[in-house]
């Protein structure tokens, strides 16, 4: 059976919007929901790795203490923000991502009820009274494990969307649903990329609450930015290895995209690797000094641009994937100029509103879960 039989037809109603906006609200998006997800997975490895030697230091406690109520809020805003990327996704490549979705039917089922899972973990821990018993310490421990099998669903299901090849071969070896895209050489160091980065990023919680924290606790805010600089600077070598790993796993042609045969994903790599060292330089000599605000926003301020170079690289991989099968931008467009404004409009108003939210909840100095 070719593999231009197995794909559904693409879906003949035309895109109410120009293919571009389309795919750069994908991409601006994504960006929104990975940096809230690395700052609830990322924080939540932290924290609850933190917990654990809690007896030993004071300042692990206050810290387990303070992080912990933020994960639950984290995880909603992680979920509410990858709505619309995921919808995005199913606009331009859904034909594409139902199937993958419908090999791997119950895994992808199952993230509903491992999201619901880690919730009342987090709940559990952020009500908790008492918060030194090492209980708790595992009860997070376990909720984390649970956003991990998410994220190694999730990778399987984009890798598998982006490999139609494969498909006829894994639904008749096995037509039950369970299909894992364990035959993808990129599968591990993908994920792994994902993990690695979600604790180099999810390390600027911890630095933007000691930021907020400098006037009124110095000594605390200071050890917050301490302990999360180091985090960032441990993860984000460990992001270089297994970034080469990434890299090479790539079938060659792919691989080459980011060696000079693609001008922006070339560009995008260099921007990643010197951002990265630049980021690992600033931050070391930042969280040496007496004051450290400076230097590690300006660190942070790198990996924000790193972040969305990233975010870029990964969608010029998937149109390489899928080019061979299908361009989503030759999708028939009948713009609809009124829903589109309106859309527009409350898009940027929503987006500043869930940014003062942000402000106010976490770093508000009278906020109860900053107390």
């Amino acid at each position: 059976m070719g593999t231009e039989t197995i794909i559904p037809a693409v879906d003949p109603m035309p895109l109410p919007a120009p293919f571009w906006l389309f795919k750069l609200l994908l991409v601006l998006t994504f960006i929104l929901h990975i940096v809230v997800m690395n700052f609830m997975f990322g924080g939540g490895i932290i924290t609850a790795i933190t917990g654990f030697f809690r007896k030993k230091n004071e300042n692990n406690q206050r810290l387990f203490n303070d992080i912990s109520p933020k994960l639950p809020s984290l995880l909603a805003a992680t979920i509410t923000l990858g709505i619309a990327p995921l919808l995005f996704v199913q606009v331009l490549y859904g034909q594409f991502f139902y199937t993958s979705s419908i090999l791997m039917a119950w895994p992808w089922f199952l993230v509903l009820i491992l999201l619901v899972l880690a919730y009342y973990g987090f709940y559990i821990v952020s009500f908790k009274q008492d918060k030194t018993s090492q209980g708790i310490g595992w009860v997070m421990l376990l909720s984390v494990f649970f956003i991990f099998l998410v994220g190694f669903f999730y990778s399987n299901n984009f890798t598998l969307m982006n490999a139609p090849s494969t498909w006829s071969e894994k639904y008749f070896q096995d037509p039950s649903g369970w299909n894992l895209n364990w035959g993808e050489k990129t599968l591990i160091p993908r994920f792994l990329h994902f993990l690695v980065g979600s604790i180099a990023v999810g390390s600027f919680l911890f630095i933007f609450t000691g930021l907020f924290r400098w006037k009124k606790e110095t000594d605390y805010a200071r050890f917050l930015i301490t302990r999360g600089g180091k985090w960032f600077m441990y993860a984000t070598m460990v992001q270089f290895l297994i970034g080469i790993w990434f890299l090479i796993s790539l079938p060659r042609e792919e691989m080459l995209l980011f060696m000079g045969g693609n001008m922006l994903a070339t560009i995008s790599l260099l921007i990643g690797i010197i951002g990265g060292l630049a980021a690992i330089f600033i931050m070391s000599n930042g969280i040496r000094k007496e004051d450290p605000r400076k230097p590690v926003s300006i660190a942070m301020g790198i990996i924000g641009i790193v972040v969305i170079f990233m975010a870029i690289m990964r969608d010029i991989l998937r149109t390489a994937s899928l080019s061979p099968y299908y361009k989503a931008s030759e999708l028939a467009v009948n713009t609809q100029f009124d829903v589109l404004i309106l859309f527009l409009v409350l898009f940027v108003i929503g987006v500043l509103v869930w940014l003062l939210m942000i402000k106010k909840y976490f770093f508000s100095p009278s906020a109860r879960i900053a107390e």
